[in-house]
């Protein structure tokens, strides 16, 4: 029922894929320089990856994926986007990274993956474009060795009820299971580039994100939210310091991302 949303949010991506390579937002050549594409939220986070596994959810052209190898873990992304796993291979290669790449939509990694991981990781941007999070969810327990760890760093519901351009609550908070549509100009990596998409997104609850893991027996190691976004990738944001923005539409803190540690059971 969702393969006509999925690939045309796959034909948006793949669209994209050559602006976002390009732009300054991504910083490929920096990248490639040794920069690292991690946030403060995530390298906090994840802590010693040496000699660890891990599997990279919607890992995009895989700048994320290969700075975590970088840290000493041993790396698989997988995304949707042909042409983005295409350029994750290529840019592995040329910087020298040990990684493998596949191309799948995240409910079908079971069928291409046959290895189960130390850490299952995604962020920022990721669950928005998936409709139903307890099939999500149990993805990631499949992939998951006994005793492994999922992380997720996300921007935050709450954030994601507001219209950025004219400061309206225009989407709900609960997932409605149809999808939004939206015709987008631009891209957040480049927004005044020609680019034109229509995509399909969910909007899903924080109760909707932990509570599957719960459910699953997961300990929840860490729960944090966060008053600003790593990012300046949304209409009408402000630096409130290096790295870190605020969406101008409110004079009140507002939360912009959460970040969620679960531990599998034994």
């Amino acid at each position: 029922m969702w393969k006509e949303f999925f690939d045309q949010n796959r034909k948006a991506w793949d669209d994209r894929l050559e602006t976002h390579a390009n732009s300054a937002f991504y910083d490929l050549e920096g990248f490639m320089d040794g920069k690292s594409s991690l946030t403060e939220i995530e390298t906090d986070a994840m802590g010693n990856l040496e000699g660890k596994s891990l599997l990279h959810l919607q890992c995009h052209f895989g700048l994320d994926t290969l700075s975590l190898a970088r840290k000493g873990a041993k790396v698989t992304g997988i995304d949707f986007s042909g042409k983005s796993i295409t350029l994750a291979r290529e840019i592995a290669v040329k910087a020298g990274i040990a990684a493998s790449f596949f191309e799948t939509n995240v409910y079908d990694v079971p069928s291409c993956v046959e290895e189960q991981f130390d850490i299952v990781f995604t962020s920022f941007g990721a669950i928005a474009w998936l409709p139903d999070l307890d099939r999500w969810a149990s993805v990631v327990d499949r992939m998951l060795l006994p005793g492994g760890t999922f992380y997720i760093a996300e921007f935050h519901p709450t954030l994601y009820l507001f219209d950025f351009d004219n400061y309206n609550v225009s989407y709900g908070y609960f997932n409605q299971q149809l999808p939004y549509e939206e015709i987008v100009k631009g891209t957040y990596a480049a927004p005044e580039s020609d680019l034109r998409a229509r995509e399909y997104f969910w909007n899903h609850s924080l109760s909707e994100v932990i509570s599957p893991f719960i459910g699953m027996g997961y300990r929840i190691a860490e729960f944090k939210e966060f008053d600003f976004s790593p990012y300046n990738c949304f209409p009408n944001m402000e630096q409130a310091s290096p790295g870190r923005y605020r969406w101008k539409g409110t004079q009140v803190s507002i939360p912009h991302v959460f970040s969620l540690k679960a531990i599998k059971g034994a």
